[in-house]
């Protein structure tokens, strides 16, 4: 109610940037505050629910639904939002050096179609500064992922070098990784899905992860790939195969899309990614077929249009056994969470399941 009559009206005033930074400043000075935590907690935290409850890759995720990259690129509010009712948050997307992104404007509003386009292309402080702030987190109660990507300026033949290194500079402040390689805003950067670049890539990046987990004697921390809803059923297919023999432990579907239907905003134009409803059927058409083509055997993160539990719920039986959230929780704030999960747990209990896994795949 705070955010919908007060905290929205402002920030739907300002330039869409502006807002941005203006909400992760005021999260990261309100997270050093004593007592700020508990405070966030008991405002957005989500039921305790055994039903919700789930063990993906050694990691404990109270409830399925997290925030999803782009929202704290740098990690710089990463202790706020852990207390906010997710079940998970995923920081970046960061690049091994600092880059301005591409020129503003950049991100635009399409409230007419629940929507937003932006093409930011991996503006972030670079990786030592994202171990920095993730360093100072302390206990954490959710996991949290880094969002890794190449700068711009790297050409595609030297991609694998960008990611290594993100991994080698923040291997131990990430509880688990997720591979960019499918945002439409890095020239190129969307190439490195198919056939022997992504084979390369992948092989790089797992060798990596066992390099570090061997220097220190631990095991291997998942590493996730973020794949594009733009793809041919050809293409997909082709995609998820390389993934498969990877070693790869998990699949995000999707990033945003370039397509253009149906929008009734006059920003409808505008280059870039679009998010939020219009994402919503080509998000759930790929989790369903890549949950086909895995048979169920890699798990899948959702992430498209998410802004109610029936939407979630959807995503899910589809094949997914997380979902995340960005543009819901620009357009109704950061009580989606709680209701979202609430309404899971009445769906889940409306058509008899005692426990998520049993929804996961259902209509797939």
């Amino acid at each position: 109610m705070l955010y919908e009559k007060i905290l929205k009206p402002v920030l739907f005033r300002m330039d869409p940037e502006k807002a941005h930074h203006l909400t992760i400043g005021g999260l990261k000075a309100a997270q050093r505050m004593p007592g700020v935590r508990h405070m966030l907690s008991a405002a957005f935290s989500s039921p305790s629910a055994p039903e919700l409850r789930q063990t993906l890759w050694n990691m404990t995720f109270a409830n399925p639904i997290g925030l999803a990259a782009g929202l704290d690129k740098n990690g710089e509010a990463a202790g706020a939002f852990s207390y906010m009712g997710f079940g998970f948050i995923e920081a970046g997307t960061v690049t091994p050096r600092p880059q301005p992104g591409n020129d503003k404007p950049r991100l635009f509003r399409l409230p007419e179609d629940l929507a937003l386009i932006n093409r930011m292309g991996f503006n972030n402080h670079g990786a030592e500064a994202m171990r920095r702030n993730l360093e100072t987190v302390g206990a954490r109660p959710i996991p949290i992922a880094v969002n890794i990507g190449k700068n711009k300026t790297t050409p595609n033949e030297e991609a694998v070098q960008d990611y290594r290194t993100c991994l080698r500079i923040l291997y131990d402040v990430g509880d688990y990784f997720v591979v960019n390689i499918s945002s439409p805003n890095t020239p190129d950067l969307r190439n490195l899905q198919h056939g022997d670049d992504l084979h390369v890539l992948l092989t790089g990046i797992i060798e990596e992860r066992d390099q570090q987990a061997s220097e220190r004697k631990a095991a291997p921390k998942p590493v996730l790939v973020k794949i594009a809803p733009d793809m041919s059923e050809v293409e997909l297919a082709g995609c998820v195969e390389i993934i498969k023999s990877s070693g790869i432990s998990g699949i995000i579907a999707t990033n945003t899309t370039i397509t253009r239907h149906h929008l009734r905003s006059r920003h409808r134009e505008e280059t870039g990614g679009l998010s939020g409803k219009p994402l919503n059927r080509l998000s759930v058409g790929v989790v369903r077929q890549v949950y086909r083509l895995t048979e169920g055997r890699i798990p899948i993160v959702a992430s498209g249009g998410v802004f109610t539990g029936d939407d979630a719920y959807e995503m899910i039986r589809a094949g997914a056994s997380l979902v995340e959230i960005y543009t819901g929780m620009i357009y109704q704030g950061p009580g989606v969470n709680r209701s979202i999960n609430k309404r899971l747990l009445e769906l889940l209990r409306k058509d008899g399941y005692e426990h998520i896994s049993q929804a996961v795949g259902a209509d797939a």
